[in-house]
């Protein structure tokens, strides 16, 4: 793996979701880091990629509430626990669960393995809520996919706040995470 500046020289093998967040990105004169890997299966792999990338690249979850009409998009640090609990106080919802990935394709134009805060560009009518860790808040940078999980893109936090989520009409919602052994649970 090799980490390149920007939007591949050559588009041959890249699916369009992939071509239209560079051109958003583009467009947003927003600057970042490219690493083009194989899916990654193993927190190895992760690993791997996070280390080019000289980031923690964050953990994307899609859920949504019991009745499936309220989405969320909870980005935290990969290294935390995710426990229901302590989102839903934050949130007023009663329950939370991972949503289907007909509705991360319908809502976000991502499949599974590839959910991404980069998704929100593609959700136009304002379906999912994006919900932030604080602790990636307060990094100098997020790791994340460009739609797809064969890319992995290095952009300054503060460019996604800044620049990024109000073009694509998105604001996010700070959560607390708090610190637990690394374990995932649900």
């Amino acid at each position: 793996m090799k980490l390149f500046d920007g939007r591949p020289e050559n588009a041959s093998g890249r699916l369009e979701r992939e071509m239209r967040v560079y051109d958003l990105l583009d467009k947003l004169e927003i600057e970042y880091k490219r690493t083009d890997h194989e899916p990654a299966g193993t927190m190895e792999d992760c690993n791997r990629i996070d280390k080019i990338l000289g980031v923690i690249i964050c953990k994307n979850l899609f859920l949504c509430n019991r009745q499936k009409t309220d989405f969320y998009l909870l980005m935290m640090p990969g290294d935390k626990t995710f426990k229901t609990k302590d989102i839903t106080k934050q949130i007023n919802c009663s329950r939370l669960s991972f949503a289907d990935s007909e509705y991360m394709e319908k809502f976000l134009d991502i499949k599974p393995g590839a959910v991404s805060i980069i998704g929100l560009m593609n959700d136009r009518e304002n379906r999912v809520r994006l919900l932030i860790g604080k602790p990636v808040i307060e990094s100098e940078f997020i790791g994340c996919h460009p739609c797809v999980n064969t890319s992995s893109l290095k952009i300054k936090t503060a460019d996604v706040l800044e620049k990024f989520l109000p073009a694509v009409g998105h604001t996010p919602t700070i959560v607390d995470m708090p610190e637990y052994p690394c374990e995932d649970n649900l």
